[in-house]
């Protein structure tokens, strides 16, 4: 056969081909070549040929048909042929392959030969490609090799044993021995690999870390020398000495300082000369730096050091390369909150990076600025945070109108400003300002008893200029309905009040609910702010009944569904109207209190519990409900009205019970089952309750197995027909009991709707109850008779019990 062509020509021919298919023929041809010369087992040209294959193999196409020759040439007595057989071993071979294991006994061999070059060249494929089982066989070789004099094998030994620690972790102590004398190496090679093998050893182990920290004195001394040392053309880069090293033993620094006092006081002066004396004009210089500024924050350094890092970050924050912008923004991040007063003298220079072309900066300096806004500099940052949102990118402007939301709830220095903000960001956000954000800015207007007048009469100008921003819209067409008299009126000590008729306020909410711009939700508030105006106004109710039986045919189920239950109010229940519809009192605030979220009213209600999230239980589908009713027994029971909180205050299902005076902060969906006279009989005039009404005693309904379940009675000022059932579930037992369930049902005479529980987990040793609300309509005054069903786990067991309650006090039901 003739000798096959050189890699240099394959190279040369392959550049040359126009198209893919070409590349892809000539490289067929070849391959075909390659494997013909295998088969007829040429050593003579089998280096050759592999070395093709590898650049074959760079390229994309498959050259695992190569694998057995790299072991052939790793078996030679040549350099040259162990050189490419290596290197073939590294590219085509790993762990997952039976034929590596092959290898074994070749390294071994390699590894005591008595040329260095083929020692490194074990080393180095060892420690690329090394499985678990070869570093364990192989372990002991690269330990010997860790403590000879040739510096050239010890760096290249220092590698290997950093991924044989990573493939077999025990195996970490047989290396501490050879570690002791590393860092007395002169050479920078040595030193290097040095502290990257006790770094890895650092961070696997806390006894090494413990063992190591005993060096920092002489890790300092090494770092000392460097920044000290004059011009070294050997390990100079544009001017400083080995910056690969600084960064290697500043990193090693950093985790053996963290939590450590001692090490960090030994570290702390040297850390300082390497900020103030290392050159900044050049790339490598800010390299080290910013790693000397991680070194900085995560060990106890002193407070001036910390101040001295962060100057430095905000000098970052001044160059023209955008990488070093970027990153002294996420450093700036990380470290606001424990150096919140040093990251806040570079305020100004933050805020600029807002103005920055580039997105990922943009980003992370909106993400600063929100972080130190605080209550001195509120106004100051609202404005900037303000004309960024008004000239940002979309992208950013949803993020941006929240954080806006959050800063000024948290910090705004008065009403009317908070007010004033919200307005400027719904006019500049529009449709991007998030959807849970109306519920909130409702709650806070709602709040604002001395602002409604300034604040319905500013939304009512907003929504006439421009009735395509569906979050402002919203916004002001609940508060339209709300406070439409004081908008009419004219009152408004804020400012000059402007003259608006009813006529013109009806103008603007039929326009929302005919306008194409305006969604589904949006049509809710408009209707149902209409209506609330029927109580409001005197001279335009005639022309309300007409907009309301419009959309009793709307195509819009949820709108057809609010103007039929708004036309039976004008016709059966003229009488309750007035009240139904009346002013929303003041709502309530939630805080975060773990799993669960107290909520705290302002006045008439005890602070009630209510879960975050719907129970196990959860609604459950008519099936379901119906399977119980069945389990229950009997055909004169009742389909229960299920209720649980959604994370929507403001829910269009919600607004109508809202409507109806039944306003909780998670807002109550209506279930979707036919009771129209329940929910308007029932719940329509549902009023605020008394305390217990005295005479109507507790109860206890259920006792056993550790599980009380009593039950406390309410009685309605207006609508003796309801009562409200307050169940308290006791646990006396030493154990938990979870995914606890309680499930009623009543005669088909009574009406039941039951509410979520306050948690699905009932203490132990009867250290707090779960509660949970029952409301009964009772019109016919009967008496009163329930069936339980009580699910629950308890010490790893699924628990389920049946009760009836028949002994209910006669206060409660006549």
């Amino acid at each position: 056969m003739p000798a096959p062509i050189r890699l240099r020509e394959l190279i040369r021919t392959i550049r040359t081909a126009r198209t893919q298919a070409e590349e892809r023929e000539m490289i067929q041809k070849e391959c075909a070549a390659i494997r013909s010369s295998f088969r007829e087992e040429d050593n003579t040209y089998r280096c050759r040929n592999v070395a093709k294959l590898l650049y074959m193999h760079m390229l994309g196409y498959p050259a695992h048909f190569g694998q057995l020759e790299c072991l052939k040439l790793i078996a030679s007595q040549k350099f040259t042929d162990k050189r490419i057989g290596y290197l073939g071993a590294m590219l085509l071979l790993d762990e997952r392959q039976d034929v590596h294991l092959l290898m074994t006994n070749c390294i071994k061999n390699d590894l005591n030969h008595s040329t260095q070059y083929v020692q490194g060249l074990a080393l180095c494929t060892l420690g690329c490609m090394g499985s678990s089982e070869m570093c364990r066989d192989l372990a002991g070789e690269v330990e010997k090799l860790l403590k000879t004099s040739n510096s050239y094998l010890r760096k290249k030994a220092a590698l290997c044993a950093v991924h044989v620690i990573r493939k077999v972790p025990e195996l970490m102590e047989m290396f501490l021995p050879a570690t002791k004398n590393l860092l007395n190496e002169k050479n920078h090679g040595v030193l290097h690999t040095s502290v990257v093998l006790l770094t890895e050893m650092c961070e696997r182990s806390p006894d090494m870390l413990a063992h190591f920290r005993k060096l920092v004195p002489q890790l300092v001394r090494i770092l000392k020398n460097l920044i000290m040392s004059g011009y070294s053309p050997e390990h100079d880069v544009s001017g400083i000495s080995d910056p690969f090293l600084q960064v290697r033993i500043l990193r090693l620094l950093r985790i053996l300082g963290r939590n450590d006092d001692d090490s960090s006081e030994a570290m702390n002066d040297i850390l300082a000369q390497v900020a103030t004396n290392t050159e900044t004009s050049k790339n490598v210089g800010n390299a080290i730096l910013y790693e000397t500024v991680l070194t900085i924050m995560d060990i106890k350094s002193e407070s001036g050091l910390r101040v001295l890092a962060i100057n430095i970050l905000g000098r970052f924050l001044l160059n023209n390369d955008k990488n070093i912008r970027y990153v002294a923004l996420t450093s700036l991040l990380k470290t606001v909150q424990t150096d919140h007063n040093a990251v806040q003298r570079h305020r100004s220079t933050i805020v600029d990076c807002l103005k920055d072309l580039d997105v990922s900066i943009k980003r992370r300096a909106m993400e600063l600025s929100f972080a130190l806004v605080n209550g001195n500099n509120i106004r100051g940052m609202m404005k900037e945070l303000l004309y960024f949102l008004d000239s940002c990118e979309p992208e950013f402007k949803s993020d941006c109108a929240s954080g806006i939301f959050l800063a000024a709830e948290k910090y705004a220095p008065s009403k009317r400003w908070h007010i004033d903000t919200i307005m400027r960001v719904l006019t500049t956000a529009g449709s991007y300002v998030r959807d849970d954000a109306v519920p909130n800015l409702i709650q806070l207007i709602t709040n604002s008893v001395e602002m409604h007048a300034y604040t319905v009469q500013k939304l009512y100008k907003a929504i006439l200029d421009d009735i395509s921003q569906q979050p402002l819209v919203q916004v002001s067409s609940w508060c339209m309905g709300e406070y439409g008299d004081l908008l009419v009126s004219g009152q408004c000590e804020e400012e000059e009040p402007i003259q608006v008729t009813e006529d013109e306020v009806l103008d603007i909410l039929e326009s929302v609910l005919v306008s194409n711009m305006s969604t589904p939700v949006t049509r809710g508030y408009a209707l149902t702010a209409i209506m609330k105006n029927s109580t409001r106004f005197n001279n335009t109710v005639n022309r309300i009944k007409k907009v309301v039986s419009v959309y009793s045919s709307s195509i819009d189920v949820e709108l057809q569904q609010r103007a039929v239950e708004y036309n039976a109010l004008f016709k059966k229940y003229d009488h309750m109207r007035s009240a139904l519809l009346e002013r929303m009192p003041v709502m309530e605030k939630t805080i975060t209190n773990g799993p669960a979220e107290i909520v705290q009213t302002n006045g008439e209600a005890e602070p009630s519990v209510i879960e975050t999230k719907l129970t196990p239980s959860g609604p459950q589908p008519t099936s379901q409900a119906n399977d119980l009713l069945d389990l229950l027994g009997g055909n004169d029971i009742t389909p229960i009205i299920l209720t649980a909180p959604t994370s929507k205050p403001s829910s269009v299902g919600g607004e109508l019970l809202d409507l109806l005076g039944d306003l909780s902060l998670t807002g109550v969906p209506v279930p979707q089952v036919s009771q129209p006279q329940f929910l308007l009989d029932g719940l329509s005039s549902q009023p605020l309750f008394n305390d217990i009404a005295a005479g109507i005693p507790s109860m206890t309904a259920y006792n056993k197995n550790g599980l009380k379940i009593e039950f406390s009675f309410e009685r309605s000022n207006t609508n003796p027909s309801v009562t409200v059932i307050t169940i308290h579930a006791f646990n006396s037992t030493e154990v938990e009991m979870t995914d606890f369930v309680f499930q009623a049902a009543v005669p088909k005479t009574f009406q039941l709707q039951l509410l979520s529980p306050s948690s699905n987990v009932v203490p132990a040793f009867n250290a707090a109850s779960v509660t949970q609300v029952i409301k009964v309509l009772n019109p016919q005054k009967q008496q009163l008779r329930m069936r339980m069903k009580l699910t629950y786990n308890h010490k790893g067991s699924a628990m389920q019990d049946l009760a009836e309650v028949n002994n209910f006090p006669s206060q409660s039901w006549q």
